[in-house]
């Protein structure tokens, strides 16, 4: 395949949910794969799940680290990444067949984004991203820039055109990374009983 192609086979149905990955009525189709200069994006299979959680663990140590208690409380975990493997909606990112960044994605039925203190932009359909790690050997190289950007082409591909996502308020990285992309603030939700930023970018 070459650079900048894409491959989306027919759509299916997945259970997911943002905590555990079970109980969210979503749609996916895929695998998708764009590739784009030395990396690409593909939907993750059962085989990278020892990187991806290596991946994570990286950031959970990261995010301890700074202080932050985002992560910090046995989520996410290996079960966690494996049902979002099972269900279609781990992704990740490579680098030259290395694995180098990895994060959830899920097509509307957000359960935490029905209530929030504030107001979301557009009302219709939306994706939605989770468990954002880079790795530890890809540090510094703007790969987070890089995912994101290849999730915006996700959702096109999917015709749709609101992508929505939350941090902690002790996230200074990606907070800056929302700004820097364009996302605007549009409230409050609430994860796991704890208050969350979030935000909503609408694509052209």
């Amino acid at each position: 395949m070459t650079a900048a192609s894409t491959a989306l086979p027919t759509c299916a149905v997945a259970l997911l949910n943002s905590g555990t990955g079970i109980g969210m009525h979503s749609v996916f189709c895929g695998p998708l794969l764009i590739n784009s200069m030395d990396y690409s994006f593909r939907k993750a299979n059962i085989e990278d799940l020892p990187h991806i959680w290596e991946i994570l663990e990286g950031a959970i140590q990261r995010r301890r680290q700074d202080g932050s208690d985002q992560w910090q409380d046995g989520y996410p975990n290996p079960a966690v990444i494996k049902n979002d493997i099972e269900q279609g909606a781990g992704y990740v990112l490579s680098d030259r067949g290395a694995i180098a960044a990895y994060c959830a994605l899920l097509i509307n039925d957000e359960p935490a984004y029905a209530t929030i203190e504030g107001k979301w932009l557009t009302h219709g359909d939306f994706v939605v991203y989770h468990r954002v790690a880079v790795s530890e050997n890809h540090l510094g190289r703007g790969l987070a820039q890089q995912l994101l950007k290849h999730i915006e082409e996700f959702a096109r591909q999917h015709h749709i055109y609101s992508i929505r996502a939350d941090t902690n308020f002790d996230n200074p990285g990606m907070l800056r990374l929302f700004e820097k992309l364009g996302y605007h603030y549009c409230g409050e939700v609430t994860f796991r009983g704890k208050p969350r930023k979030a935000f909503e970018k609408v694509l052209n």
